[in-house]
């Protein structure tokens, strides 16, 4: 144009700019805004919005502000707020983007719904929640909460804000629910580790016949992933074969994750020696669900594959193979990564890099080395790399580290009750009852109370839940029943050591009044209701204590099964009376 000697005008001008702003062009577009100035076109209310949108999308929102200030127009057009709201929250700056729609609101420029579109984005931080719920107001108020597009990005705020509660109100008050609205609850499901809650959704979504998509499945293997729930992540496995998505990578990924965590490798592995191209987060979820099985030769097997294949690994694919390095037992292959990370990818560590170390070198009893690690850290060591010293002071009985280590973790987490418990159990083990009385006080003092212990088995597509001392499921007494029976054919295999063991209790019962643990109930009712030729597969929330651990080895002894227990750190294979973990956990 400009070369046949025409001249462009306030209708052509958007159109370059609107260009400029997709292909991130910053030269071009500051050049086309000089062009604007020469041709007097700078007034024009399309102009002005396309230049703020321009430097707003190529990351330049002081030059989008300085457009917006310069001109008297335009701080009396609702387009033109828009247009920098819409900046400021791609820019990542919420506060300015609150700050002016505050200075919209009292100047009483009407606004409308894109101008929420813009806004409410803003408030996906829970310290902005309150912001968030005046903006609900204000829609409710002027009638903007009809429009569907805004009612997700308020529902997509609460569930980010993590207010799960309003969240569901909300989506509860939509009448005519889309795919999109669906799908925002069920991942502020998912993201706040509400599993149960998601599969609950996605049944309620099957029943009114609304189509998923691979958005709603990967929220929903997430949760499979959580429970356990592998008979309901092989209902999804066929309906996406059924479907016409494709070779959709992060479905993949999911299947991935949900059956290695599920406890079968062994499809988990088939998904991925399928998979044509496969990512950074495709290894990591392989490598990882190795690591969590103790089969960390495999998993470095792999890693060191994945990047013969020229993929660079990520933090987090090195905080996967340290942590199968860890449950293996593999010491100097996992020293050797931890430093090869920054030396050779220049990755730094983190905190959840330095926990892997400290577990590494805590499994080998190499506890002093572990300290001076923590102590050598260049970032200030945080709750979990303490606990982690902490917790391998436990296996190796060191109380004088421990009660370092614990010192130095309340300080950081002081109503974090497990660490206390792990401290307790330390001085139990050292015959120091002075110290574990101690200990009870200050629990008792501070008003902790322990997380309650919750265990997940599958049977036929529905997951039962099982809490300490749970009398609530409809099969409870023949579940108790089991349990006796269970304890009368441990006394019979293993004579007076076996009764020896029944009146066995670690701290972590001793604790609780709850009675008996989860995952004991979890465990008989997998027996009353599985054929003998199938492993029982429990999922436990929280760290497996050590009367259940040595409970579930006896027992998979005495009645020849397998039983597969996944805690909170890593899977328990216990079969002909001894676990895949040898006892480090």
């Amino acid at each position: 144009m400009l070369r046949h000697g025409d001249s462009p005008d306030s209708f052509s001008f958007p159109f370059a700019l609107k260009s400029c702003a997709s292909l991130s062009l910053p030269i071009s577009g500051s050049q086309l805004h000089s062009h604007v100035i020469k041709t007097g076109c700078e007034p024009d209310l399309f102009v002005q919005t396309s230049l703020i949108s321009m430097y707003s999308k190529c990351s330049l929102i002081d030059n989008a502000r300085r457009v917006f200030d310069e001109n008297v127009h335009s701080r009396r057009l609702t387009v033109c707020y828009n247009a920098l709201l819409a900046g400021y929250t791609h820019n990542s700056q919420p506060l300015k983007a609150m700050l002016l729609f505050q200075k919209m609101f009292s100047s009483d420029v009407p606004f409308n719904n894109i101008t929420m579109l813009g806004v409410i984005p803003a408030c996906v931080l829970p310290e902005n929640i309150r912001f968030g719920m005046s903006l609900h107001g204000c829609n409710v108020k002027c009638g903007t909460d009809c429009d569907s597009f805004v009612v997700n990005s308020l529902l997509t705020m609460y569930v980010k804000c993590g207010s799960i509660e309003l969240a569901r109100k909300l989506f509860d008050e939509i009448p005519q629910k889309g795919l999109i609205s669906w799908n925002a609850m069920i991942s502020g499901y998912a993201q706040n580790g509400l599993a149960t809650q998601v599969l609950d959704l996605y049944g309620e979504m099957k029943k009114i016949g609304v189509e998923p998509d691979p958005v709603t499945f990967v929220g929903v293997l997430s949760s499979c992933a959580h429970l356990g729930a592998q008979r309901i992540g092989f209902e999804i496995e066929q309906r996406i074969a059924r479907s016409n998505f494709g070779a959709n990578t992060y479905l993949t990924n999911a299947l991935i994750n949900m059956y290695a965590r599920c406890g079968n490798l062994t499809r988990a592995r088939k998904f991925f020696d399928e998979m044509v191209e496969k990512n950074i987060v495709s290894w990591t979820a392989m490598i990882a669900g190795y690591g969590m099985h103790g089969h960390g030769d495999i998993a470095i097997e792999l890693f060191n594959e994945m990047k013969l294949t020229g993929i660079r690994p990520d933090g987090t694919a090195y905080v996967s193979v340290l942590s199968a390095c860890s449950h293996a037992g593999l010491t100097d292959k996992g020293l050797g990564y931890f430093k090869e990370m920054e030396r050779d990818y220049g990755t730094r560590p983190g905190h959840e890099h330095y926990a892997c170390l400290v577990d590494l070198l805590g499994r080998a009893g190499r506890l002093q080395e572990a300290q001076e690690l923590i102590d050598s850290m260049p970032v200030k060591p945080d709750g979990a790399v303490w606990g982690t010293l902490l917790g391998a002071c436990k296996i190796h009985g060191d109380v004088k580290i421990a009660e370092l280590a614990f010192e130095r973790v309340i300080e950081l987490e002081p109503t974090n009750v497990g660490y206390y418990v792990l401290l307790s159990n330390i001085y139990t083990n050292a015959e120091n009852m002075e110290g574990v009385a101690r200990v009870r006080v200050m629990i008792r003092e501070r008003k902790l109370r322990k997380e309650p212990g919750c265990s997940y088995v599958e049977l036929k597509g529905r997951v039962h839940l099982f809490m300490a001392g749970d009398r609530n499921h409809p099969r409870t007494n023949e579940i108790y029943e089991m349990l006796i029976r269970l304890e009368e054919l441990i006394e019979e295999s293993y004579g007076t050591e076996g009764k020896n063991e029944k009146l066995r209790r670690s701290e972590e019962t001793t604790s609780t009044s709850a009675g008996v643990h989860s995952e004991k109930l979890a465990v008989a009712f997998g027996l009353l209701n599985t054929t003998a030729d199938t492993e029982i597969v429990i999922i436990k929330n929280l760290r497996i204590c050590g009367d259940c651990h040595l409970f579930m080895k006896v027992v998979s002894k005495v009645v020849n099964r397998g039983i597969l227990v996944r805690d909170a750190s890593r899977f328990h294979h216990f079969k002909d009376g001894t676990c895949s973990c040898n006892d480090y956990w």
